[in-house]
């Protein structure tokens, strides 16, 4: 097992509740130029949950699972901020009122822009939320370190979900990192130049279709790990060759220019101390046994798709 700190890590107790689903209340406008009104951001998200696919939705940056928020009349003050910041991929989460009261969910990451943390929930779980219901997160992960691998920096990343990555340690201080698709780093559109990365995300551009084919990346799913190529995740989000940071995806393709799947930085070197291993199933939902799994009969709760 990769040795870490957690032991050292504070860990929070974290309140909120869905927020409603999103709109500016007009047209959007897609990369060709087309108008379009489209489901979005926010919302109890019945039919869509991690390990579904990341294409196909009629939507825009559809969250999976639910939208949750802290005050959604002021996503970017206090104590918004702390629910994002201190929210981790991989976080249990707990509804604490109503009729789904102590139903457990999974957090996936956080989406920047909405100021979202997304929370898995089974569906039968979701019917029973409502907009005011609170949900408790216990949020830890962030100071998270790999005792070993000093200039391996995770963020964002709840030492369960680390260790159920199947992870392996390589020679030459590197770690071999499961994930479902290698991203090139031209692809890596909005959220670039952001000053940290212990809260939102940043997007896989996805308006090239030749490019979206040669790199499969329209068979990217929800909840998947997938690596970056060649951007440094450090210090912001920067293109340094060599680099390799890897994330979760955690919000639909886009239909707007700069836009694509969404990821949350898991972890991230400067060098290449991070090798990425093709695997299908390096997804959330397959790793911890929730949500739409490739292949249920290993772990989880019954299913390809929870109920």
């Amino acid at each position: 097992m990769i040795r870490t700190n957690e032991e050292k890590l504070v860990e929070f107790l974290l309140q909120c509740q869905p927020g409603q689903p999103r709109t500016r209340g007009n047209w959007e406008v897609d990369h060709q130029g087309t108008p379009f009104i489209l489901p979005s951001i926010g919302g109890i998200t019945l039919n869509i949950q991690a390990g579904d696919s990341a294409f196909g939705w009629e939507g825009d940056h559809i969250e999976p699972g639910v939208s949750c928020t802290a005050d959604t009349l002021k996503p970017f003050e206090h104590p918004n901020v702390g629910l994002q910041v201190y929210s981790c991929a991989g976080n249990r989460a707990t509804v604490m009122t109503g009729e789904a009261k102590g139903a457990e969910g999974t957090v996936l990451g956080h989406h920047g822009g909405s100021e979202h943390v997304i929370v898995d929930f089974s569906r039968d779980v979701k019917e029973k939320l409502l907009y005011n219901d609170t949900i408790i997160i216990r949020g830890r992960g962030q100071g998270l370190k790999l005792v070993d691998y000093p200039d391996i920096v995770p963020f964002n990343l709840d030492p369960r979900l680390l260790h159920a990555m199947k992870i392996r340690e390589a020679e030459g201080g590197v770690l071999e990192v499961p994930v479902t698709t290698i991203v090139p780093p031209v692809c890596m559109g909005s959220g670039i130049g952001s000053a940290h990365v212990a809260k939102g995300d940043y997007d896989i551009m996805t308006s090239d279709p030749e490019t979206v084919e040669q790199y499969g990346l329209d068979n990217i799913r929800l909840g998947d790990f997938v690596a970056l190529m060649d951007h440094d995740n450090r210090y912001g989000r920067a293109y340094r060759k060599g680099a390799v940071s890897i994330g979760i995806v955690v919000h639909s393709n886009c239909l707007e220019a700069g836009h694509g799947p969404g990821v949350t930085t898991l972890m991230t070197a400067a060098s290449p101390l991070i090798r990425p291993v093709l695997d299908p199933e390096a997804d959330i939902a397959d790793r911890l046994g929730f949500g739409t799994q490739l292949n249920p009969g290993r772990k989880g709760r019954g299913g390809k798709k929870s109920k």
